[in-house]
């Protein structure tokens, strides 16, 4: 799975993807309704490629946290609307997908996007596993 194309926009409610680059910022096409609509070098934007749930010990890409989460749930949404789900309920599911998260720096606001974007990306078919194990099969 690779995110790195997949983009967080401050101002913007949903996940976008980049379709391409312009001379001044980019075109991007929300996850959630398919419209495409300009960005610009002052807009300031994420690739959830770059971020990183800390852990106990260092840090887990969110590729990593997310396809533990898509294991844990198999594959479904959450049971819960993450914007309006209690802090308890979003770590116990946290806690069954990524044991060793770090209870100290991980707060309920990430939680809550972490979630959101999860359901976005598993609803927009973006929630991918890389197989070098069936790849290895083929190959032998």
């Amino acid at each position: 799975m690779d995110l790195s194309n997949i983009l967080v926009i401050a101002g913007k409610p949903d996940l976008s993807e980049l379709v391409s680059q312009t001379k001044g910022g980019a075109v991007v096409k929300n996850l959630v309704t398919g419209q495409k609509y300009p960005v610009f070098k002052t807009d300031r934007i994420s690739s959830l490629g770059e971020i990183r749930l800390f852990t106990e010990s260092d840090e887990r890409p969110l590729e990593e946290v997310m396809q533990a989460i898509h294991k844990v749930l198999d594959g479904k949404p959450t049971p819960f609307e993450p914007k309006k789900a209690e802090g308890k309920e979003l770590f116990a599911l946290l806690e069954k997908a990524l044991p060793d998260y770090d209870r100290e720096r991980v707060h309920t606001s990430d939680a809550k996007k972490l979630f959101a974007w999860y359901n976005i990306l598993l609803g927009a078919d973006k929630i991918t596993f890389d197989e070098p194990e069936a790849e290895d099969a083929k190959e032998q």
